[in-house]
């Protein structure tokens, strides 16, 4: 009684969509439902309260039927509509709960998936139905008519209810456990139901039975291959889920039979060299000899661990004998990481194939139970899959759930019953399946694959297996899991189970076995002879997102000129004013005034920080180059300086992009506000970046300190991924910062993280600082910081990142205040052809008339700038003291920082920043400066003080700091 009561209490809340179902059903055909249900929504559409409706189906005391006439008859009817209506219960208990119930577990060791109702235990019964069964053995050959919700019939209409029973536990209780029913779409359901109710629909013809087992076979003897010639080494074998590769190779032959022909995967190190074997179908020999510690490194940089590789490869698939391109992004230890890049990647290739719907490439993302549910970027990229300008119209995951975290049972690592449980936030279906049901694996991933071409939507197969060995080769799991491992330790593989069903069904023989297994063996045997031929480690030959022919020029070598990133007067003067128009808009009378002072400022050749940035991406696009500017409140701008999409103030969704309507013939530009998320927005965006390098992406933080819950992607891909994957990437960062008395969050971007990882050597100064020195120090730099003062330089480093002949990241500390400041601003002649990006700017003053007589020169960067030169000129300190602005703070310019060292020898040298001594540019800055003048000047620091938080909460407090600022700064 106690479960029963339980029971009906988690039931309430699936009453709702089963009435809802049942009118559905009414509407298409009032004879479809029983007579109890027609005369019930007759009445409720004659004016009865609906309400009562959606809470339990009618009972015979609320009305009388009009067949019927007289209590006994009443009663007689009431007995069997109650039959009936249980008999709909139970098929739709099934629907809802029988994945509860469904046989997952390899090892047997799980019983029922979740204890969903505490403590107390539960009948089966009382899981699918929520009470004991209602029918008695002797009611089970009755025959019941099926509701149009279920296809357990076939082309049958009713059916005894033993078979219903039996047909119920076949779709939703043996090896397959769907969970489908939160989805609040009537057809997508009904979809499910036909992929696994009707009788037979899971059987595998004997080809493709074949097919699965060969394929099986490869996946489980190259795991045996590796473990046999290198018993010592850390290699993260797939024992345990060898069905992943069968199950892989399905989803692709199914999206590819459906027109898709680029598949992006991502995916952590289980299995990563296995999928890369016989998935993406790498050279075998080029595997093999990462194994060889003896091998010299080939490239630059400092390469990774094989476990971590990708690849691009294009094949022909030979199921559908079409051309298809596969693409396995990198990824760091850092698991799910790579799941937002592989999102943005996989946008971005639509984007130009211009596949609008998702029908040419698609997205696989593999993950660990463990990772799946305890990593929250999987959260935040769920998210992506529904928003205009970040889906990729639908993604297969695939979970390789081995019922463990490392060392972690599931019970002390997750809190929802499944680990799959993330992936309802968005309404994906979710497929169970036992992965030593190999049969079962291959028709769930047939279904996943036709669900994402079918409704463009996400997707999850939960491949419920075990991990043979420990956490890598060779750690021992059993001092944590003894029982668990005991099992495993006498458990067949899933090719044994299969291989010995097949032998019983006369599909293989025992010699078509052993022909395959000697002729896998050969090919690897083969294949370790090639790999002790390899003399040297190539990470090229490993690159996940290739740009054929961008880094040569016709005779075959790299070219270090760099485009000029001036632009000519009509072109500037014409992207100006179309970007001052609001075409037929009635748009909000504060930007009115925005757009006249915007016009009147290109009227007198001037530029502020806002129209800077519009005219750099105006000339990009003009030019043919995409831009795509994403991140939290882009549209308009954090500080609403922006206002690149315009609001029609009387109609819903009626906007103008004045910068996509520049030239008939421009580019596309696409700008869009991200959900509230940086880490997976940050990893999209990079994705993005990856697929062409004649594009120019950037991110743009709320305020700059919001970058740190992205700090995986800085640190793992953006920062060090040339590095490690001979991976280039032009994304921009563009981070506001500034000391303004907000307070200590929204204060400072962390320009010491980034400058921390910046790979230039402090204490060496360049050999030749002539010629091609400017380009040749940015390609050897792993990344790009700036903090520009001028609407120019903004304009010259963003037309730069292109102009550029390679790509490198760029992370552009960006003001606030200095938005609408009167000194920022710019004139067109700073921008015309000839004028470029500068490194810094100078002191042009009295101060760099009299350079003997100047006492103190000063370098700084950034809005602190415009604060002590006013500071500077009350005072009256014009002549005595020089500031000179670093615009390009890594790599760092040594030589124009030494030219202007040398031009005041009698100067004291002084390092001036707004941020605490522990944070900001002055540690980078204050040994490069100590190079630049051959350790032969002392370099003065003049700024706060070291302290823990970022900046004061007290304006006060801030103002104070200021002021001391200042006086340290000009003291005598």
């Amino acid at each position: 009684t106690a479960a029963a009561a339980k029971a009906e209490s988690f039931l309430s809340g699936s009453n709702t969509l089963y009435v809802e179902e049942m009118y559905e059903s009414w509407l298409q055909d009032p004879n479809s439902v029983h007579k109890s249900w027609d005369v019930y929504f007759r009445n409720v559409n004659a004016g009865a309260p609906p309400g009562q409706a959606y809470q339990s189906p009618p009972s015979f005391s609320s009305f009388t039927p009009p067949a019927v006439q007289g209590p006994d008859q009443a009663g007689q009817v009431s007995d069997v509509v109650d039959k009936h209506l249980s008999v709909q219960s139970l098929i739709r208990g099934y629907q809802i709960r029988g994945h509860l119930c469904s046989n997952l577990d390899p090892l047997g060791i799980s019983g029922t998936s979740l204890n969903m109702f505490g403590s107390v235990p539960l009948t089966k019964d009382c899981v699918i139905m929520g009470k004991p069964f209602p029918f008695g053995e002797s009611e089970m050959e009755n025959v019941y008519q099926l509701p149009q919700t279920t296809m357990i019939g076939g082309e049958e209409k009713a059916l005894p209810l033993r078979e219903i029973v039996k047909r119920l536990e076949n779709s939703y209780c043996r090896s397959i456990g769907v969970e489908y029913m939160f989805i609040n779409n009537y057809e997508q359901c009904n979809w499910i139901r036909q992929q696994f109710e009707p009788p037979g629909v899971t059987q595998l013809t004997d080809n493709e039975k074949r097919l699965a087992w060969e394929r099986l076979l490869r996946s489980t003897k190259f795991e045996d291959f590796l473990a046999k010639k290198w018993t010592s080494e850390k290699r993260f074998g797939l024992e345990g889920c060898e069905m992943l590769i069968p199950g892989l190779k399905t989803i692709i032959d199914c999206a590819s039979e459906n027109g898709v022909n680029s598949f992006v995967l991502g995916m952590p190190h289980r299995g990563r060299l296995n999928v890369l074997a016989n998935v993406i179908r790498k050279e075998l020999d080029q595997l093999f000899c990462q194994f060889d510690s003896n091998l010299r490194k080939g490239d630059e940089g400092s390469g990774d661990v094989k476990y971590h590789l990708g690849m691009s490869h294009q094949r022909i698939n030979h199921v559908t004998n079409k051309l298809i391109n596969l693409s396995l992004c990198a990824n760091p230890s850092h698991l799910e990481a790579v799941d937002p890049v592989v999102q943005g990647k996989t946008k971005a290739e639509q984007f130009y194939l211009d596949d609008g719907n998702g029908e040419k490439v698609m997205s696989i993302l593999m993950h660990g139970d463990a990772a799946f549910s305890g990593q929250g970027v999987v959260y935040e990229t769920f998210h992506l899959s529904d928003l205009p300008d970040y889906t990729t119209h639908g993604t297969i995951h695939v979970v390789v759930n081995n019922q463990i975290g490392f060392t972690t049972d599931p019970r002390h690592s997750r809190s929802s019953p499944y680990c799959t449980d993330v992936a309802m936030v968005v309404r994906a279906p979710i497929f169970h399946v036992n992965a030593d049901d190999v049969e079962a694996v291959v028709h769930v991933c047939k279904v996943a694959a036709e669900w994402r071409m079918k409704f463009r939507k996400d997707v999850v197969i939960d491949l419920v297996c075990y991990r043979r060995n420990g956490h890598n080769e060779m750690d021992e799991p059993m001092f944590t899991q003894p029982l668990m491992y005991q099992k495993i330790r006498n458990h067949p593989n899933v090719f044994k189970i299969y291989t010995d069903k097949l032998k019983q069904e006369g599909l293989v023989k025992q010699s078509d076995i052993d022909n395959k297994l000697n002729e896998y063996e050969q090919i690897c045997e083969t294949s370790l002879e090639s790999s002790k031929e390899i003399s040297e480690l190539n990470f090229r030959h490993w690159l996940d997102s290739p740009w054929k022919g961008f880094f040569q020029d016709v005779h075959g070598t790299v070219d270090l000129k760099m485009a000029d990133t001036g632009v000519s007067e009509d072109v500037l003067q014409h992207i100006g004013k179309v970007f001052s128009q609001n075409a037929d808009l009635t748009i909000h009378s504060g930007l009115r005034r925005v757009m006249k002072a915007r016009e009147e400022l290109v009227g007198n050749r001037v530029i502020d920080w806002a129209l800077g940035e519009a005219l750099a991406i105006g000339s990009l696009l003009k030019e043919g180059t995409h831009v795509r500017l994403s991140g939290q409140d882009v549209e308009r701008g954090t500080f609403s300086h922006r206002h690149h999409v315009l609001h029609d103030q009387k109609m819903d969704k009626k906007v103008y992009v004045p910068l996509n309507d520049l030239y008939p013939k421009q580019a596309s530009y696409t700008v869009c506000n991200s959900s509230l998320s940086e880490y997976g927005v940050l990893g999209f965006e990079l994705g993005y970046s990856m697929t062409n390098p004649n594009s120019l992406v950037c991110w743009e933080a709320q305020f700059g300190d919001f970058n740190n819950t992205a700090q995986c992607i800085i640190d793992q891909f953006i920062s060090s991924g040339q590095a490690k994957w001979i991976r280039m990437s032009g994304l921009v960062l563009l981070l506001p910062h500034g000391y303004e008395g907000m307070g200590p969050e929204h204060s400072s971007a962390r320009p010491e993280r980034f400058l921390q990882m910046q790979n230039d050597d402090p204490d060496h100064f360049p050999e030749s600082i002539t010629g091609d020195f400017v380009v040749r120090q940015l390609q050897d730099a792993n990344w790009i910081i700036a903090n520009c003062t001028t609407p120019a330089n903004l304009f010259h480093i963003l037309r730069r990142q292109i102009a550029l002949p390679f790509r490198k990241p760029l992370i552009i500390f960006t003001p606030k205040s200095l938005l609408r400041h009167p000194l920022a601003r710019s004139s067109f002649d700073e921008m015309l052809p000839g004028t470029e990006f500068q490194r810094i700017i100078p002191e042009n003053g009295p101060a760099a008339q009299n350079p003997e007589k100047c006492r103190r020169i000063i370098f700084c960067t950034g809005k602190v700038y415009y604060e002590i030169l006013k500071e500077r000129s009350d005072r009256g300190l014009v002549e005595d003291v020089a500031i000179t602005r670093i615009e390009q703070i890594a790599p760092f310019p040594f030589d124009l920082v030494q030219a202007e060292m040398n031009k005041y020898p009698n100067a004291g040298i002084h390092w001036l920043q707004e941020e605490h001594k522990n944070m900001g540019f002055y540690d980078y800055c204050k040994p490069r400066l100590r190079t630049a003048c051959s350790w032969t000047r002392r370099i003065h620091y003049t700024g706060r003080k070291p302290e823990s938080a970022a900046a004061a909460g007290s304006k006060a407090e801030h103002l104070k700091q200021q002021k001391s600022l200042y006086d340290d700064a000009f003291r005598k």
